[in-house]
């Protein structure tokens, strides 16, 4: 049990790692500019696969709140961090998605595009609640959904089928924090347009923080024994 303290817990932002140096450095520049919105606070960096440190080595003795740096709640978010925090005295916050703070920075990145079609691009899972959150984005922008990877609905793909359909000018909404394997293979999808990395929006600093906050008041050991994990389905 930690020994009771007047000092917040550390905010752990838990990435999933990229082996793009590119990725990389954007994910740590996003963390260290939260870090710099709130010195008052410890902040520091996990990753869930990948890079690291991962999660369950980085949270260990820490009263942490683990913020997901992750846009949707999928195996990584229910297991791996939820496994993490559970054994800990810490609690895990939402991921940063779905949220409409992350719509409106991709609203503002297709905005002026002249586009008469839009495809939100996301990196593809089999998980059921990860491609349910990916509809509700699409449906806020009023855009086709495809994915960076998987078997169905690739993006060069939806692409070309919009083409066929008639669409001009297409944008490709781009649903990712960094730039990785992924984010460089919208470049070669056909369209007109590709948003940023979601992690150059300083919006994203507050969002990050205000998972933050939402729980950084909570009793961290109470929290995290409610914590349910979840099997693997895939």
């Amino acid at each position: 049990m930690t020994a009771p303290t007047d000092r917040p817990p550390v905010l752990l932002a838990v990435a999933h790692g990229t082996r793009s140096a590119a990725g990389q450095a954007q994910i740590r520049d996003l963390v260290d500019r939260v870090a710099c919105r709130r010195p008052d606070l410890d902040v520091r960096l996990a990753y869930v696969d990948v890079q690291q440190p991962r999660v369950g080595e980085a949270i260990q003795g820490l009263r942490a709140v683990a913020v997901p740096l992750l846009l949707s709640a999928g195996y990584h978010v229910r297991v791996d961090i939820a496994e993490a925090v559970a054994a800990n005295d810490a609690v895990a916050a939402p991921p940063l998605g779905p949220d409409p703070l992350l719509a409106r920075s991709l609203e503002r990145g297709i905005a002026g595009a002249d586009a008469d079609a839009v495809v939100l691009a996301a990196a593809g899972s089999s998980d059921p609640a990860w491609r349910a959150d990916i509809a509700g984005v699409a449906a806020q922008l009023g855009a086709h959904v495809a994915y960076a990877s998987g078997a169905e609905l690739r993006v060069p793909e939806v692409v070309a089928r919009l083409r066929e359909q008639g669409a001009r000018r297409i944008a490709v909404a781009a649903y990712l924090l960094a730039e990785g394997l992924f984010y460089r293979s919208l470049h070669r999808a056909g369209a007109d347009l590709v948003t940023p990395p979601l992690c150059a929006d300083p919006a994203v600093e507050d969002l990050v923080l205000r998972r933050y906050e939402d729980l950084a008041g909570t009793p961290l050991r109470t929290a995290a024994a409610g914590v349910v994990t979840a099997n693997r389905t895939s």
